[in-house]
């Protein structure tokens, strides 16, 4: 087995036992949307409501629990829009509060169904023709970017940061770069394997940190689903506008087995 062969398979491996945690993405058994009433809703302990600003939840006499310290009154939670949410411990199952647009909170459950039954991701065989050079070339200054979601009518807003440059077959092809992790960038897309072999909507590519001149390696064989492709609870963005490849991506993450 070639090195990259097996380095592929060995991050196959980690994104799929990260995918397996106990209380990641397939454990997502509900989604509520909060309104400014306080409420209660089925499966879930305490009242919830939101403002303008924040979520709020009041125990009612539930046992709940965040940042590792019991709530014993109203508890506020300021969260940014599109951005990370907040986990409230709730025995084993972690209710999480997020902003997209209004509030909404969702039940992770390590005895969720999807996760109990999750088989690994089917993909494309690696190849080393779908390692591809590129350039990122920065914007003057960071672009907030309105991208739509796989839920009607809501929108996620992203800062891109700039755009990437490659070539393929000898043809230029440009996407936008939103931030990813430790500097580097995460690129959303669609292509010509969408909704044939790949998930309809979108997949992702991380990609690394630049290099002094710009340079950055595209390795689509690491492609990956968004949650929206395991589970009806996510709220994922689309890939911003342009961001389609007229061809056929045969790399990377195919379309998960909980949605053949």
């Amino acid at each position: 087995m070639s090195t990259f062969t097996q380095d592929w398979q060995e991050w196959k491996a980690r994104r799929e036992a990260d995918l397996a945690e106990p209380h990641g993405w397939l454990a997502l058994v509900s989604l509520d949307w909060l309104t400014d009433a306080p409420r209660e809703y089925p499966g879930i302990p305490g009242r919830w409501w939101q403002d303008a600003d924040a979520a709020y939840v009041d125990p009612a006499g539930a046992s709940l629990a965040h940042e590792g310290e019991p709530i014993t009154g109203g508890r506020r939670f300021e969260l940014v829009n599109s951005g990370a949410g907040t986990r409230v411990l709730a025995g084993d199952v972690e209710i999480e509060v997020a902003r997209r647009s209004g509030y909404l909170i969702r039940v992770h459950d390590p005895k969720a169904e999807v996760l109990r039954e999750f088989r690994g991701v089917p993909a494309y065989e690696p190849s080393p023709s779908w390692v591809l050079s590129g350039r990122f070339e920065p914007f003057d200054s960071p672009r907030p970017t309105t991208v739509g979601a796989v839920v009607e009518g809501l929108s996620h807003v992203y800062t891109a940061p700039g755009v990437v440059r490659f070539s393929r077959d000898g043809v230029s092809h440009t996407l936008t770069a939103f931030n990813g992790k430790d500097g580097g960038l995460s690129i959303l897309f669609t292509d010509g394997t969408s909704g044939v072999t790949t998930y309809a909507a979108n997949r992702s590519l991380p990609v690394g940190a630049p290099a002094a001149d710009g340079s950055v390696t595209l390795d689509f064989n690491r492609a990956v689903n968004l949650p929206c492709a395991f589970t009806d609870f996510a709220t994922c963005p689309l890939p911003p506008a342009g961001n389609h490849l007229p061809f056929a991506v045969e790399a990377g993450e195919k379309t998960p087995y909980e949605r053949e």
